[in-house]
């Protein structure tokens, strides 16, 4: 019988080996580069910090309605412009949808509201009063953010500001995945590697995938998906990819391919 611990998480589905990931990049005459281990890690989390939005595709995926670090496309919260960034270039959709962070169990505390596990996305904290600023300008919007905790000021459809606005609701709340370094070692790895370039442990968590289409499953379906989106780097198993290295009719004729999904 599978232990408890076997039992944990939500990496249920198929997984790839590599193989199989190399076979597939050599089929879509993807250019990429092999890092191992802490390369790997290291230029992910450098891109992540130049405000590149990374396909992050690694171990098995996901069983459930949420991308925990399997198939997800990974951002900087700490870019006011990144939502709108993410909604309109990447998933293909209106610009005031939200995202979701991801943070390391261990670290949840310093930066939410938040005294329990949320592992698989589902539970809502606030961000801490601390990581919240104060409403810009003073006059009325200041007295009114006094009157009501600090968040009057976030208007229809705007982020609360935040040191992480990108994953801050107009209400100063998120929706939280705290990451188990057992779980999810790689994934762990990263936003611990993040942290320490940035001082901040969180990244912007979102399915991979656009508009219309289902979570990517294979390694095709990721690399057609990064192709075919302003998705800037993937990571896939110990694969690196960056979208200026690729050639430029692949890019054309995968974006001709997104491009049959008008946006919303």
């Amino acid at each position: 019988a599978a232990s408890a611990d076997s039992m944990r998480g939500a990496l249920l589905g198929p997984a790839f080996g590599p193989d199989e990931v190399r076979a597939a990049l050599d089929a879509a005459g993807a250019r990429y580069e092999t890092l191992e281990g802490g390369a790997l890690l290291a230029a992910a989390a450098g891109a992540l910090a130049e405000g590149k939005a990374v396909g992050w595709f690694q171990g098995p995926m996901e069983f459930g309605p949420r991308a925990l670090g399997g198939r997800s496309i990974l951002a900087d919260p700490r870019s006011p412009s990144m939502r709108e960034t993410l909604n309109r270039k990447v998933k293909l959709r209106e610009a005031f949808r939200p995202f979701a962070p991801s943070v390391p169990r261990e670290r949840a505390a310093e930066w939410f509201g938040l005294d329990r596990e949320s592992p698989y996305m589902l539970l809502t904290a606030g961000v801490r009063p601390e990581r919240l600023s104060a409403a810009p300008d003073g006059g009325d919007d200041e007295a009114a953010s006094a009157d009501a905790g600090g968040l009057a000021w976030a208007g229809p459809g705007e982020a609360a500001r935040s040191e992480i606005p990108a994953v801050t609701h107009v209400d100063g709340s998120a929706r939280v995945q705290t990451v188990d370094r057992r779980t999810h070692p790689r994934f762990h790895a990263l936003l611990e590697a993040f942290g320490e370039r940035t001082g901040c442990p969180v990244l912007v968590n979102t399915s991979f995938n656009v508009r219309g289409e289902p979570i990517v499953c294979t390694p095709a379906d990721a690399v057609r998906c990064f192709l075919g989106t302003d998705i800037d780097c993937l990571a896939i198993g110990d694969c690196f990819l960056r979208k200026e290295d690729q050639d430029p009719a692949l890019v054309a004729a995968a974006r001709a391919h997104a491009d049959a999904f008008e946006p919303d």
